[in-house]
């Protein structure tokens, strides 16, 4: 049986990944800050392991990291993260909050991905997945603004990439996913797939390869984004 481990499993996309990975036979290590209001996810069908883990508390990483040290992961899904304030216009920018959403969106997703690495690397898959946005896309930047989430989604892809390329002797394929614009709270009700699409989507990816999937930047449809 794989074992994919997901971080801010609660709602939204990391939920239906826990659902979706649950009934198709996975063991689901599934994390979120606050797991006695995460009912949806406690309702999950299969085998699925619910763990408090708030991705900003570094010992606690460690510490959840410790209790799963047997763990063999075959697959880490860092999807955790944050908008940050809107709008986030010139003029208007709240920097206090610019910092919470990097070290939400960048820093802790490496943390989790260091606390890792050897649970990852004992697995047969041995695939480190973070869910990032085509908004943190230079090439595809044609509208501006956004200059908070934006910015934090292109340093999460600077990061990944240079973790796939440390990673890479050890086996351990990484890759940056972006899940399209999808009807979660973040995304708002007029986007434009559910949350369901979006999540075969991703795992249709995540069926590749380790060295297939390593580095790259690729829609959930399996299209490659330019950086």
């Amino acid at each position: 049986m794989p074992t994919v481990m997901i971080t801010g499993a609660n709602r939204g996309i990391g939920l239906e990944l826990a659902r979706q990975y649950a009934a198709d036979g996975w063991r689901v290590l599934a994390t979120c800050r606050d797991p006695k209001h995460a009912a949806d996810l406690r309702q999950a069908i299969g085998d699925v392991v619910i763990k408090e883990l708030d991705i900003l508390d570094f010992p606690r990483v460690h510490a959840v990291a410790k209790a799963w040290k047997k763990e063999a992961i075959d697959l880490l899904i860092l999807n955790a993260g944050v908008y940050g304030p809107r709008p986030s216009m010139l003029g208007g920018l709240d920097y206090d909050a610019w910092e919470e959403v990097f070290w939400t969106n960048a820093m802790a997703p490496l943390k989790v991905a260091e606390a890792f690495i050897d649970q990852v690397a004992r697995s047969d898959r041995k695939v480190i997945a973070a869910i990032s946005s085509k908004m943190g896309s230079m090439q595809d930047n044609t509208s501006g603004g956004s200059y908070i989430y934006r910015s934090s989604k292109a340093a999460l892809n600077a990061v990944m990439k240079s973790l796939s390329v440390d990673l890479a002797d050890r086996g351990i394929g990484v890759v940056v996913l972006h899940p399209g614009w999808v009807r979660t709270d973040m995304g708002g009700p007029h986007a434009l797939i559910d949350v369901g699409e979006s999540v075969s989507g991703i795992r249709r990816v995540l069926e590749s390869a380790a060295a297939d999937l390593g580095g790259r930047f690729v829609n959930y449809d399996g299209r490659d984004i330019p950086w």
